[in-house]
């Protein structure tokens, strides 16, 4: 079904935001079935073995923390620095030519399958769909503030998480930026309450057969 509009011959990257399970386990299948080259943050590479049954390290494409241009044709994909969201080494790929910014976890909603492939322009109506994911998963306004600022130097014309509805058009994704600008989340929502030794009378983690 993958290669329906696309010949496998003519796959040149795979492009790894990151090294969670939900992002590269079929890795081993495009491998195997392709001649491409896998772009992966350079932290998470020695990790891609235990992915495969063969090790290739002349396929794989190291991105370093600060990221880079990705030659493709007469044009390129820019791999930008999105540490810590949620991943310690993570990127996020932007396309000039489209004008698309592949998020990876940023922007990621919980939603049915159906409203995933409809655009949000509204993302007031929108956002409550993604707080609960991004107070946990994101790791600080710290974080998420040097990452918009970063991004609201591109012309974007649209944001695809890897996980639920892309968001589309200037007044949804400036509202986006703003929104994450002012969004307390992973670190900054901890304090000594989460970190308490467990009590076998009040914590019993239930046994399964």
């Amino acid at each position: 079904q993958r290669m329906r509009h696309f010949p496998q011959s003519k796959v040149e990257y795979i492009l790894a935001s990151h090294a969670d399970p939900d992002v590269v386990a079929s890795l081993n299948r495009w491998l195997v079935q392709t001649e491409c080259k896998l772009v992966i943050p350079s932290l998470w590479s020695r990790f891609v073995p235990h992915f495969c049954t063969q090790n290739q390290p002349d396929r794989l494409v190291r991105v370093p923390d600060r990221g880079g241009i990705l030659p493709l044709g007469d044009a390129y994909i820019a791999a930008l620095p999105a540490h810590f969201l949620h991943s310690e080494g993570n990127f996020h790929f932007y396309d000039p030519v489209s004008k698309i910014l592949f998020s990876g976890d940023l922007g990621a909603s919980l939603v049915s399958n159906a409203r995933a492939g409809q655009p949000v322009k509204d993302f007031e109506a929108h956002k409550a769909r993604m707080r609960g994911f991004h107070r946990r998963y994101m790791v600080s306004n710290k974080i998420l503030k040097l990452w918009v600022q970063m991004a609201r130097q591109l012309p974007i014309d649209m944001i695809v998480p890897q996980h639920g509805a892309p968001i589309m058009g200037k007044q949804a994704i400036g509202d986006l930026f703003n929104w994450l600008e002012g969004l307390q989340c992973g670190i900054d929502l901890f304090d000594q309450r989460a970190y308490q030794l467990p009590s076998a009378e009040i914590d019993p983690i239930s046994r399964q057969v």
